[in-house]
Order: C-alpha cells, then structure tokens, then sequence
C-alpha cells in the first residue's frame, strides 16, 4: 500500500519537476544563444520575443501575458488537471526565462548559424524532458497536447506546423536571413523534441517470413522477451502458405534480432518498421507471469544467454 502510494507521489510530482529542470535548459538555449544573435524561438514563445525586440517587455512576463488565453481554452477542451499543470508550468517557464536573461548579454558563440543550431538543440532537450513526464508550459504545448490527444500526431511536429505563422511574420519584419535561421532552430527543437520524447523506448514493428516460423518464434520469445503473432500468408510466386512472424520490440534490442533471425533462418526476409504508439501487455502494461499462463508466448520465461545457440 505504502509503495503505491509512493508511486502515485512520483507520479504527481513528475511533471512538475520536468518543467522545472526543462525550463531550465530551454531558457539558457533561448536566453545565451537565440536572444543575442535576435533568432526566434518557435510557439508564444517566439511571439513573446518579437515583442521584446519591439517593446522592451521581458520575454517571460510577454509569454505568460499571452498565455492567459490559450489556457482559458485548455480548461474547456482539457480539464481541470491539466490546466493546472499548464497554469503552473507556464508560470515556471516564464519566471526561468527572466531569471536567466542575463546570459543574453555574454556572446557564448558569436556565429549565428552554430548559435541557432546549440540554442535548439538545448531547446529541443529541454521541451522534450518536460513532454517526456507529461508536463507543458502553455502556449503551443497546449496545442500540441490537444491535437495529439484526439488525432495522435508527435506533439513536436504539430507545433512546427504552427510556427509556420511566425516564421512568415519574422521574414516580414526581421529580414529572410533572420527567418531562415530562425526556421533552422525551429527545426532542431522540433527533432530533438521528439527524439527525447520517445528516447530510447521507441518501439520498432518487425514481420518476418521464414521457412522455420515456429522454431524461430520460439527463440525470439526466449531470448528477447516479447510475444509474436503469426499471421497466415501465402507467396504469390510460389503458391505456398506461410507463416509470417509479426512482433514489437523496443529499439535498443533490434541488433539482438537481427543476430537471432540470421542464426535461425540465414535466409530469411524481414521487415523493420516505426512505430509511434505502442500500448499493451508487455509494454505500457506489466507481462504476466509463466506459471498463471502457462503457454503463453507473453509470459514464455526468458533465458539470462545473450543469444541463442547456432543452428
């Protein structure tokens, strides 16, 4: 009971500490590298700057002012729950961005293309910690959450669609120079958003057509933990049925596969694919144990040997 309740803690208090430490790391990408060579970042954010280059308003006080309506909708569309996350990593995120604007006035790298490129790389990390535990700081976060919740696109992608606007509007008022590098920042932060987003839990689909179906589902079962569907085939040349092997795994175990299916089956003809969203046993759901299913290719014991003998 205690260690759920413990979880349930963790669980709470993650989001909040990804914003902060996030923050962090985006703030010092925008203040040290984007704001002394007059580079935009993507979102409100970037609006917020514009306004700071125009005005004199300090960007995180510009970028909660402007927030106050996008977290109006996200208490219709999203909840209560979510809106007070919103509210309290918006108001973390702006107070880092004018707690570190003294970094604005050190030339850390003076060329502005490598000065784009490090400011979204430390911006891309720092948003995708916070999206990784599920946190936000309002603006396009907001957004992005909303669009990935009913149409399931990468929150890092939608909010490039979205800074199109801006970029536009920075060509317009800054020069097509500012605008292009401003879009290469952009497009760093995005990359790098999702990569640390999905990091190295990203799942990977794999088919498999092989003489030697069960022999090899079994060894993968074994030593890569995972279950396998056979999907039933037939070769348009040949005429012949076959099994086909069709599995998920995550991609820190791909190079272990792709030994296990060249000692099994040399031959053997495989597929690897992306896949975006994986839920389930085995994955976002813990594999049942061998001895309540037993049989069962999820809940197959697995082996300590890295790879399985030669065949």
């Amino acid at each position: 009971m205690k260690q759920k309740e413990q979880l349930t803690k963790r669980q709470l208090a993650a989001p909040y500490i990804a914003n902060f430490i996030g923050s962090i790391i985006a703030a010092i990408g925008i203040n040290a590298f984007f704001i002394p060579h007059h580079l935009l970042s993507s979102g409100i954010g970037g609006a917020a700057i514009m306004v700071y280059y125009a005005t004199g308003l300090p960007v995180g006080m510009g970028n909660f002012i402007m927030n106050i309506p996008v977290l109006i909708a996200c208490y219709r569309l999203m909840g209560r729950r979510y809106t007070i996350l919103a509210i309290i990593g918006t108001f973390i995120y702006s107070f880092i961005l004018d707690s570190l604007s003294f970094l604005a006035d050190m030339s850390v790298i003076r060329d502005p293309m490598t000065a784009a490129i490090t400011g979204g790389i430390l911006n891309g990390i720092g948003m995708g910690i916070i999206y990784r535990y599920n946190g936000n700081t309002g603006g396009l976060d907001v957004v992005g959450a909303i669009v990935k919740k009913f149409y399931s696109f990468e929150m890092g992608n939608v909010v490039m669609a979205v800074n199109t606007f801006i970029l536009i509007f920075a060509a317009y008022m800054f020069g097509l120079e500012l605008a292009v590098l401003t879009f290469i920042g952009s497009y760093v932060t995005a990359f790098l958003t999702n990569k640390v987003v999905i990091g190295l839990n990203q799942r990977k689909a794999v088919t498999i057509i092989t003489n030697r179906p069960e022999q090899m589902a079994g060894v993968i079962m074994r030593y890569i933990g995972h279950g396998v569907t056979f999907i039933q085939g037939k070769g348009a040349y040949t005429m012949q049925e076959k099994q086909i092997i069709y599995a998920i795994i995550k991609l820190t175990e791909v190079s272990k596969l792709k030994e296990i299916v060249n000692k099994v089956d040399p031959r053997a003809f495989m597929i690897i694919s992306d896949a975006s969203d994986v839920f389930g046993t085995g994955f976002t759901e813990p594999s049942p144990k061998f001895h309540e299913n037993p049989g069962d290719s999820m809940s197959m014991p697995r082996t300590r040997k890295p790879l399985p003998p030669d065949y």
